[in-house]
């Protein structure tokens, strides 16, 4: 699950080796002069303009961040080739960009990877603003993730939120637990109940875990995020594609087909019970709902391919945010034993310890949802949200913005901005108790003065805002109240290192779990899978 480094050597050659047929091409690819002064950048080559450097200097999020902290400045501009890179780490600028640009900042940019993952842009992440993509936005927020449906689903999280405890309970013991695997176990379950209505494709792993098949699933959707987000250079020179340069587009290829495999299967036969055979008494699931809406003629609203995209946005979107929040909360709260402390008096007062917490408990949990929102802030999933494209001629910040730019909101700038957080880089969940939620019962993970990213905002916003909350929430809060979590023997604090690559961890988080609650508090795991329960029964350690 590492994300895609690409070497920058084997690109040298390439880039010269096209030196001529670019000039050759010079008039179709040099942009016209812009109309106004574009926000500060690095100086760029002919033609390509800082596209070497973008290639030279890899992870590219560190690149760019290092060059806007050389220049001093919170809004910068990129060239790569024809186009224009604008990235912005104020939250001044980026309420700019969300909110008062937003419809004429609402566009996507074509990539071979969303082209790929989107079936030809045939759902909501990576389509183009116009009337489709409204209907699918329509669709996906006042049906899938309506209030109604997300009640109706409430059995099937609060079932994994029961399995992921035991699932950890049982673990050997003495001996440290991946904290990772615990939380992409609980998120890939829950995705897969809340879409598919069942835990596994296949085989149920006997622990309760992911089993092959799952494993396999898991892997091409964070391969699919990571050639998204990798810079691939021939987003920027589209004509090189096809030349499959340093494995990129194999890797893509590769994730998708695996996904279809995994997905395919069941929507066929899917819609083949809802559209030949009369379906079921009620959508059960995410699945069915896509497959039985219906357009004003009464006709299917989406074809095969337009489900599988949305199924495969739903895949991607599940899972990076919670498991990256709850891995990297637990490890700073490893290193500062009074926050840990402090979560855990919070879930006694509120729950009590004869009990497991529940969803309905989060709105009283605000200690435990200041912690995730700190670790929101100071380790977001991704460096920059999607790219947002200009629709037409703008400005941000005074500067000119031009029809086609990308533009790129940090979500690392913005949380670790000194000019809006005082020491940014320490751990404090206390600054979310105060300030702009003084006044409120109730903490969220919404942040609308953009002071950082947790959910994207604006037209291109993320619809699942509640689903994603309640996951991230429920899953670190089940941790928390039923385990007692340490350090491992030989280890006296946590390395908070990102990867090379990305923004996870650099190594996967190995801390000690030992319950604090009555074992008849750790139910069976049950997984249903095609209408049938496999259940293993629990075990007490000695």
């Amino acid at each position: 699950m590492s994300m895609t480094i690409i070497n920058p050597s084997s690109f040298t050659l390439v880039i010269f080796s096209f030196t001529l047929v670019l000039a050759l091409g010079m008039l179709s690819l040099i942009a016209k002069k812009p109309k106004g002064q574009l926000p500060p950048g690095p100086r760029g080559w002919p033609i390509i303009g800082n596209l070497f450097h973008m290639i030279m200097n890899r992870p590219v999020h560190v690149w760019i961040h290092r060059c806007m902290e050389d220049m001093q400045t919170e809004i910068a501009c990129f060239r790569f080739a024809r186009v224009r890179v604008i990235t912005v780490t104020s939250s001044e600028i980026a309420r700019e960009v969300l909110r008062e640009k937003d419809e004429a900042l609402a566009d996507r940019s074509e990539s071979y990877s969303s082209n790929l993952i989107s079936h030809g842009y045939k759902e909501i992440v990576f389509s183009s603003y116009g009337e489709n993509w409204k209907l699918m936005k329509k669709m996906m927020t006042t049906k899938l993730m309506s209030p109604t449906t997300l009640n109706k689903t409430l059995g099937d999280r609060t079932l994994e939120a029961d399995n992921i405890v035991t699932y950890v309970f049982n673990l050997p013991r003495p001996g440290s637990i991946n904290v990772r695997d615990v939380a992409l176990t609980y998120c890939h379950a829950v995705m897969m109940r809340m879409m598919f209505g069942q835990r596994h494709f296949d085989v149920a792993a006997e622990d309760g875990g992911l089993g092959p098949k799952e494993k396999e699933h898991m892997d091409a959707i964070y391969q699919a995020l990571d050639c998204f987000f990798c810079f691939n250079v021939t987003d920027y020179l589209p004509f090189l594609r096809g030349w499959n340069i340093d494995n990129e587009e194999e890797e893509v290829r590769e994730a998708v087909d695996i996904l279809n495999r995994c997905n395919d299967p069941i929507i066929h036969e899917r819609m083949h019970l809802w559209r030949n055979k009369g379906g079921k008494e009620t959508e059960e699931d995410w699945l069915d709902i896509l497959i039985t809406l219906k357009d004003d003629q009464g006709m299917p609203l989406f074809t095969f391919d337009e489900i599988r995209a949305q199924c495969k946005d739903i895949n991607v979107a599940s899972i990076d945010n919670t498991m990256n929040n709850v891995e990297w909360t637990i490890a700073e709260m490893l290193n500062n034993p009074g926050i840990l402390e402090k979560a855990t008096n919070e879930l006694d007062v509120v729950v009590g310890k004869d009990r497991l917490v529940q969803e309905s408990d989060i709105p009283q949990l605000n200690y435990i949802k200041a912690c995730s929102r700190e670790s929101f802030r100071l380790h977001p999933a991704n460096a920059f949200m999607p790219p947002h494209g200009a629709r037409q001629d703008t400005t941000l910040a005074g500067y000119f913005v031009p029809k086609g730019s990308q533009i790129l909101v940090s979500r690392l700038g913005l949380g670790r901005n000194p000019n809006i957080w005082d020491e940014p880089n320490v751990f404090k969940p206390e600054r979310h108790l105060a300030g702009h939620v003084r006044n409120s019962m109730d903490v969220t993970l919404m942040e609308p003065e953009m002071r950082f990213v947790i959910f994207s905002t604006g037209r291109r916003g993320c619809a699942g805002t509640k689903i994603g909350t309640s996951m991230t929430i429920m899953l670190l809060a089940r941790l928390l109240q039923g385990f007692e979590w340490t350090l491992p023997n030989d280890t006296s604090q946590v390395e908070l290192v990102t990867a090379d690559s990305n923004l996870f961890m650099a190594k996967p988080l190995l801390a000690c779990a030992k319950p604090r609650l009555a074992p008849t508090l750790y139910p069976k795991i049950q997984v249903y899978n095609s209408e049938k329960l496999f259940s293993w029964k629990n075990y007490q350690h000695m």
